[in-house]
């Protein structure tokens, strides 16, 4: 959906040759690239979570045993947030948000708080029209 969605935006979207690349999309917005690494979104609390690392068993000093995770920060440019539940989809820069996880809020706080909010309607991606 994240692709479909981008498609709808910019006349060119690449996907890199390979596997376990750093990220999984390149927005070619007339000759200025951005790496898209794309993420389920769950709608949970009022808004979305999704994470914002890898957990993988691949790194060379582990051989297979234990989980290692690896943040985004120098090797994608945003996060492409696709969340079923609302059917919304989300361009989040990777350097915005922790390297764990993210929160965007849709509903209002209980406690009305307005400052230090991640709002999702600041990141929705939108066909234009």
């Amino acid at each position: 959906m994240v692709l479909a969605r981008l498609l709808a935006v910019y006349p060119m979207v690449l996907r890199p040759f390979g596997e376990n690349q750093r990220y999984d999309l390149l927005i070619d917005d007339d000759g200025h690239y951005i790496r898209v690494q794309c993420k389920t979104g769950r709608f949970r609390r009022g808004g979305v979570e999704f994470n914002t690392c890898s957990f993988t068993y691949h790194h060379p000093n582990n051989q297979g045993t234990k989980p290692y995770q690896q943040h985004y920060r120098g090797a994608a440019d945003v996060f492409g947030v696709y969340c079923p539940q609302i059917d919304r989809t989300y361009l989040v820069p990777v350097n915005e948000v922790g390297t764990r996880a993210c929160f965007l809020r849709i509903e209002p706080t209980k406690n009305a708080q307005l400052k230090k909010v991640r709002w999702a309607k600041d990141y929705e991606l939108r066909s234009p029209g």
